[in-house]
């Protein structure tokens, strides 16, 4: 649900600007409006907690698992320490990486001393070294008047010059190095050797990671405070600053106003206002926060929250695009190892339960465990768990395989037709209770999506249709979004319907959409089958080796490839599973995710 929200603007005078910005952030509850980012001062501290991030930073990269017992030390010079070192360290790496490019260059000669091209030079003889291709080699062997020695013959010649180039010979010098092969990866090794040694001192300071940690919310709470206090416009004596609070926290908030003798006003949102929006989950759908939470999706205030059809809807899409109860049975696995690992049962793992639970009957229901026909033909048991209309290995359950497929697509498109109609009947409910006319708009819709799925069948698995039925429905389905999907509470009838004709034009092609919308639920189909065919090609790849030595491969080819089918089994759930839920059921309630979170100003710090 979204919380209700209230608009807030609090007075103060110009003497306590200050205290009425530590007294809000106390509170911890106004999301304050428009913050002016970045004053001169917030600038100033950013660049203090940049030394501590680049600090922090340079610590998680050492990736040591054990940091020791946790110390509380002088954290700015521990920082100024490691921010030193990891100089040193930066550009050490930069003087190996030069090296090494150097050395690989003259490595194909070996290792000789440039000394000695010098002290040749100094006694009259100037040496120099050049690149030459076949045409050009032969050219200067006919060139009496160019003395030169072949060091190396191949495609490209390396020739070592005793006289001057003739003018008509254009070759590419190779310049010598400063000091020789040997010396470059002797100075390479102390140089690792070095950086090896830093890495360890830096490591002495990993017990103060959790102190830079808080030292830099330390800073985050000072830039908020700063950016805050600019904030406040100036009235000549008077200083007020506006936000936005939850309804449920009026009561306390005013009191607390009155306490410390601010004035103040509180009154309901209105249209132009930009308010946050807080989603208040319960105890079921909090469980998928935090996939909200990694898409960075948030719902705008006058948007409805979805989080509990999104749960219902993307679990079952995670189990028909993975579709596999063995892969099910990994996810259950994990899920079990990170409780135990945490010892509380986080969020993240508890959805993490669903989602391989239901992964788990949507395979024992289709018969798929790591995609081997075997494996189901091989246990009656298992047989009697699978519908057989949706089987995946149809041999085994005595169906028809292109009979078995189309019900599988069926299935899909029904799911896409239920998904769909649900967002027209809420948005139906919904503008009932608010009585706006246009949910007339949203049975227009509902009649379009209910008849074109007929359409949709029959285009895909060749069902009965009844065109004219489908033409009828469609055109009324039409006229009704065109006449009120712009009419709205206050609005006259004549002026909506007006206004919804004159985009008759783009009506008509949200009409074209919501087939393609049914269609798009084909996906689940597509992705599934996919899956299962890569499982089964590791499968098949494997069978043939599983005889003698190798049975080892056999066993590890097996291994990498159902990884990397679960791992793309993943990948295709963000990408088709979460799109049908913020598109295409989205796109139908008229969604367009463009809000911004609740963030109180509070002090983020212990």
């Amino acid at each position: 649900m979204i919380a209700k929200m209230l608009k807030c603007v609090i007075i103060t005078d110009e003497k306590r600007k200050n205290a009425c910005i530590s007294d809000l952030r106390s509170l911890g509850s106004l999301h304050i409006e428009n913050i002016r980012r970045k004053s001169q001062r917030s600038e100033d501290i950013e660049k203090i907690k940049s030394t501590y991030s680049n600090a922090h930073k340079v610590l998680l990269d050492l990736g040591v698992k054990k940091e020791g017992k946790e110390e509380y030390g002088e954290v700015e010079k521990a920082v100024a320490i490691i921010n030193a070192l990891d100089k040193e360290k930066k550009e050490i790496a930069e003087k190996i990486r030069l090296n090494s490019l150097e050395a690989e260059r003259i490595r194909e000669y070996g290792s000789f001393d440039p000394e000695d091209f010098t002290l040749l030079e100094k006694k009259g003889v100037k040496i120099r070294i050049y690149k030459a291709g076949r045409k050009e080699t032969e050219e200067i062997k006919k060139d009496e008047s160019f003395s030169f020695i072949l060091l190396k013959e191949g495609k490209v010649n390396t020739i070592a010059a005793l006289s001057d180039l003739p003018q008509k010979i254009h070759l590419s010098e190779f310049s010598l190095p400063s000091i020789s092969l040997s010396s470059l990866d002797e100075e390479i090794e102390r140089d690792r050797n070095r950086i090896a040694l830093i890495n360890e001192d830096i490591k002495k300071y990993l017990p103060l990671k959790k102190a830079i940690e808080r030292e830099i919310r330390k800073l985050d709470d000072e830039i908020m405070y700063s950016d805050c206090l600019s904030t406040l416009k100036d009235e000549g004596e008077i200083a007020y600053i506006s936000g936005y609070i939850p309804s449920k926290k009026k009561d306390e908030f005013a009191s607390f106003l009155k306490e410390r003798g601010y004035a103040y006003v509180i009154r309901e949102v209105s249209l132009d206002d930009d308010v946050p929006t807080l989603v208040e989950y319960n105890r079921v759908t909090r469980i998928v926060k935090p996939v909200f939470d990694i898409l960075g999706t948030v719902p705008g205030y006058r948007e409805m929250d979805i989080s509990s059809y999104f749960l219902v809807f993307f679990s079952l899409f995670f189990a028909m695009i993975v579709g596999d109860a063995g892969y099910g049975l990994v996810f259950l696995i994990a899920a079990v190892i990170m409780n135990a690992k945490s010892r509380k049962l986080s969020d993240i793992n508890i959805l993490l339960y669903v989602l391989s639970i239901t992964t788990i009957i949507w395979g024992a229901l289709t018969g798929t465990y790591f995609g081997s026909e075997k494996i189901l033909s091989s246990s009656a048991f298992l047989q009697a768990l699978v519908i057989p209309q949706i089987t995946n290995f149809p041999e085994v359950m005595g169906v028809d395989s292109t009979w078995a497929q189309n019900m599988v697509m069926k299935f899909c498109f029904i799911l896409g037709t239920i998904q769909l109609s649900l967002a027209c009947i809420i948005n139906v409910v919904r503008k009932i209770k608010a009585k706006d006319l246009s949910f007339v708009a949203d049975l227009g819709w509902l009649l379009d999506i209910l008849v074109l799925y007929g359409l949709v069948l029959y285009l895909v698995i060749g069902a009965e249709c009844n065109f004219k039925a489908v033409a009828i429905s469609v055109a009324i389905g039409y006229i009704l979004v065109l006449v009120f999907g712009s009419q709205a509470p206050g609005v006259p009838f004549v002026k909506g319907m007006l206004s919804g004709l004159a985009g008759f034009f783009t009506t008509f092609l949200n009409t074209v959409s919501a087939f393609s919308n049914i269609m798009s639920y084909i996906r689940l189909f597509a992705v599934g089958m996919a899956s299962l065919a890569i499982a089964e090609s590791f499968n098949n790849m494997a069978g043939g080796m599983m005889s003698g030595a190798g049975i080892p491969l056999a066993l590890i080819v097996i291994l990498l490839g159902h990884v990397l089918n679960l791992v793309m089994g993943v990948l295709s759930v963000i990408v088709h599973g979460v799109r049908l839920n913020l598109l295409e059921f989205s796109g139908q309630l008229g969604m367009e995710w463009s809000g911004h979170q609740y963030e109180p100003f509070t002090k983020k710090a212990e």
